[in-house]
């Protein structure tokens, strides 16, 4: 197919350029084969790049040892050098070193290593461990060596806790984990650990590598959440960011605050309980659980609360309309005597309208069946209501306001050198601001104040 005169230019060139890539490029033919035949049947034949062993034998080019395929790989795949100038360093082709890291994402460093060239010794120091042995042995090894190297990866990257079940693992954080790793562990054996398809893998990848477009939406939600001294949850402030125009999922609300660590301060304490026995005769639960009121001042609930802070114990009283949740009274003292319940039933009903008699349920505390409350409560033409013994779910709403009130504005704060008055006065402010700003879901997102002056 080709003359002398073409296979001797083409020796020649390849004796100037010493790369039979070169000479095919350069001379479009002939083919790699066909060069190599001609090269072998000179006389003076003798391959470049060459390596040789400690004792001077020479070593097929085709079989280099481990250290050159990884210093190879090292240097293509890692440092980003050219992978043709490294082919012709090292006297390999190219596809060759592609082979090499196919081999080694596939199954490790164990596939490029070439059992031929190694002493049969080192693989059976006393004869009694055959390769196949030592390879499954050297498996085990990597294995166990993977899922430490993810358990470690779990506990430092995604500050998870030590006996964290993978498969608990979302897939953004699996991703995390195998980015991390993918530099020391094949990466199908990194996806077959962590049951992550090959799919989700890099479309997840694709993902955290793209800009944050809820960057602005993170800002606008921590400044709503700490204007609320971190008392509103994703509801709360989902509806706010609805005021002021903003097209955003609850869903996506929710996860940025989970995200951004904007959560709640929730605690569970023993309830002050002022229950002292059957003192007076006591009356029936006349409101059954029916909170549901069609017009303010027509059910009524009230009970006692207790604050433990470092400087002593403050007590509140207030009184609560099912209608919107409003408060048309309230008391604060360090003592929760029948002064306390009583001038906040007095300050009540002084404020009440002429043919307006709600019905008032209370717990069977001992403050409600005393003399004082019976008095002022048939003097202002009022009908008692009182739940059953140790049943807190008939007076529920009572109790849910004391549980939004002490989340948002006691447990999530630290009371050391705040005195009896100043916790008082914070309180206070607390119970203002809630009757007037503070926004209710079952309102339409609105205050209990606005609810009346709407109703007005």
């Amino acid at each position: 197919m080709y003359t002398n005169k073409q296979k001797q230019t083409a020796l020649d060139f390849y004796d100037k350029l010493e790369s039979i890539t070169k000479v095919i490029q350069t001379l479009e033919y002939p083919s790699r084969k066909t060069m190599y035949c001609w090269i072998d049947e000179r006389s003076d034949f003798s391959r470049p790049k060459l390596r040789t062993r400690s004792d001077n034998t020479p070593e097929h080019p085709r079989n280099p040892t481990l250290e050159v395929k990884l210093e190879a790989l090292h240097r293509c795949f890692e440092l980003g050098e050219d992978i043709q100038c490294v082919s012709e360093d090292i006297g390999y082709s190219r596809v060759s070193i592609y082979t090499w890291r196919k081999k080694y994402l596939t199954k490790g460093t164990v596939a490029l290593m070439n059992r031929k060239n190694v002493p049969r010794g080192k693989l059976e120091p006393d004869g009694s461990v055959d390769s196949k042995e030592m390879d499954e042995l050297r498996t085990q090894v990597q294995d166990m060596q993977l899922e430490i190297d993810i358990l470690k990866e779990t506990i430092e990257v995604l500050k998870k806790d030590p006996g964290i079940d993978l498969r608990k693992l979302c897939n953004k954080e699996k991703v995390v984990i195998i980015d991390a790793l993918k530099y020391r562990h094949p990466l199908p054996k990194l996806l077959q650990k962590l049951q992550t398809p090959r799919s989700s893998y890099y479309y997840h990848q694709k993902l955290l590598s793209q800009p944050d477009k809820y960057a602005d939406l993170r800002i606008q939600i921590k400044q709503l959440f700490d204007e609320s001294s971190e008392r509103y949850g994703y509801r709360r402030i989902h509806a706010l960011l609805k005021k002021q125009g903003h097209r955003v999922s609850e869903k996506v609300v929710r996860r940025i605050m989970i995200e951004c660590e904007l959560v709640v301060f929730k605690r569970k304490t023993k309830k002050y309980t002022s229950y002292q026995g059957e003192i007076t005769e006591a009356v029936p639960n006349v409101l059954s659980r029916n909170f549901h009121a069609s017009s303010p001042n027509q059910k009524w609930l009230t009970d006692i609360t207790e604050f433990a802070i470092p400087a002593g114990k403050v007590y509140l009283s207030p009184i609560v309309d099912c209608f919107d949740g409003y408060l048309p009274s309230w008391k604060i003292g360090t003592s929760p005597d029948s002064e306390l319940v009583n001038s906040m039933l007095d300050e009540a009903t002084s404020n009440l309208k002429i043919g307006e008699y709600p019905l008032v349920h209370t717990d069977r505390g001992c403050h409600y069946r005393w003399a004082g409350w019976i008095s002022r409560m048939n003097k202002a033409g009022l009908q008692r209501s009182m739940s059953r013994k140790g049943c807190s779910p008939d007076n529920s709403a009572c109790e849910g306001l004391f549980g939004r009130l002490k989340n948002e504005m006691f447990y999530n704060h630290s009371w050391l050198d705040v005195s009896i008055e100043q916790f008082i006065e914070i309180l206070n402010n607390y119970l203002i601001w809630y009757n007037n700003e503070r926004i209710k879901l079952s309102l339409g997102n609105r205050s209990p104040v606005e609810t009346v002056s709407k109703i007005v």
